[in-house]
């Protein structure tokens, strides 16, 4: 085995953890928090909550409020920009991975010149190196989904272009997070549910992804056993704290995966169409395509121990074949009330599919690189008009 571990965040988890924020060594002396452009941060009173830890430990604030859903390298130029108007040596994301990303994006550039364009790799990249550490973050997540809480990664769209292209490296880790399940309660039910699978395929990726390894396999064979037990109870009861809790070591635990393997072109596949389609959740187009995608992978027999493994994990304890993990897949997503989606719905036409193959393989190639098989164009294809309805 070949591996490499450096996972740099402290993580301070569990029910009502963000009390204890004051407590923690916070990273400078004024802070930018990052939310979202909705209202539900500050309805819900969590904006609320992280001011009035941040007034305790005598740390001033200034709130940068423009993210959205996916979000846009316009307002990681606007909230950098603002953060150096207003002397803010560290960032607080609070939210959704959108949000967090978005924090990490902009801790990016209010030390590093020229354009978030400039440092990526892929697409219309330049992949330059960056010059300047970024701005230390603080990750305060609100939805279990992403994992970014617990690894170096972001995603930003190009809107400009409909290029949704991630990066990362060392220096973009959270030097601390807060995982407070409690804050999850308000996520509604179908958000709770596209979050989930989007922590799932994290994990099921990084498990057959070829650069898997023992510290990876762990994380992601838990992670996979927590929310075949615990995500359709918590998409159902949002109050149900255990089932939340569940659902957030989860989470935290593929953002791990992330850290120490990674994804496979699923994700790929998945950011083209919510590149063209920003309306479109992440992790629902994951939902999408993934019953295609991962039936492809098993009838070419290309990891089957694994995907035995996975079914398993999700609960199916006969498990005896790889087409196991795709009727355990199924079965959860029916059980969370999302097997019906359709791409239709958001405004996917077929005759878009062949150039989202094109912007999945142009924009995000490397993780094509990793896959346990070789897909090819007509192959990624057939996966989105088998997905489309």
């Amino acid at each position: 085995m070949q591996s490499t571990y450096y996972i740099p965040t402290r993580i301070v988890f569990g029910n009502h953890s963000l009390s204890r924020l004051s407590e923690q060594k916070l990273p400078g002396k004024k802070a930018l928090i990052v939310i979202s452009q909705g209202k539900s941060t500050r309805s819900n009173g969590y904006l609320d909550q992280l001011e009035a830890q941040l007034n305790q430990a005598q740390v001033p604030f200034v709130v940068f409020d423009k993210i959205q859903a996916n979000p846009a390298k316009r307002h990681v130029n606007e909230g950098a920009e603002l953060a150096n108007q207003a002397g803010c040596d560290f960032v607080i994301g609070l939210g959704g991975g959108s949000v967090i990303d978005s924090a990490k994006a902009i801790a990016i550039m209010a030390t590093n010149t020229g354009d978030l364009w400039d440092y990526v790799n892929g697409g219309s990249g330049k992949g330059k190196p960056m010059t300047e550490k970024p701005l230390p973050v603080v990750a305060i997540t609100t939805t279990a989904g992403t994992g970014t809480e617990a690894d170096p990664w972001l995603v930003i769209t190009k809107e400009e272009t409909q290029e949704k292209i991630g990066l990362g490296n060392d220096a973009t880790f959270p030097v601390l997070s807060i995982v407070d399940p409690t804050l999850m309660v308000s996520v509604p039910s179908p958000f709770t549910a596209y979050q989930g699978f989007d922590a799932l395929f994290h994990s099921t990726e990084g498990y057959l992804n070829k650069t898997a390894n023992t510290f990876s396999d762990l994380y992601s064979l838990e992670a996979i056993r927590l929310l075949g037990k615990s995500l359709a109870a918590a998409v159902h009861d949002g109050a149900d704290l255990q089932a939340r809790e569940d659902v957030a070591l989860a989470n935290t635990l593929a953002g791990m995966v992330e850290s120490t393997s990674g994804c496979i072109s699923e994700h790929s596949l998945e950011h083209a169409m919510s590149a063209f389609h920003p309306n479109l959740p992440h992790g629902a187009g994951l939902i999408m395509i993934s019953k295609a995608y991962y039936t492809y992978i098993a009838e070419h027999h290309v990891s089957d121990q694994r995907m035995i493994a996975m079914a398993k994990a999700l609960g199916r304890s006969d498990a005896a074949s790889a087409m196991d993990f795709v009727h355990a897949l199924v079965d959860l997503q029916k059980a969370c009330g999302v097997d019906t989606l359709k791409m239709s719905e958001y405004g996917i036409k077929v005759e878009e599919l062949a150039k989202m193959v094109e912007n999945a393989r142009e924009n995000m190639a490397g993780l094509f690189t990793v896959d346990p098989m070789t897909l090819s164009d007509e192959d990624c294809l057939s996966i989105y008009q088998k997905s489309f309805c």
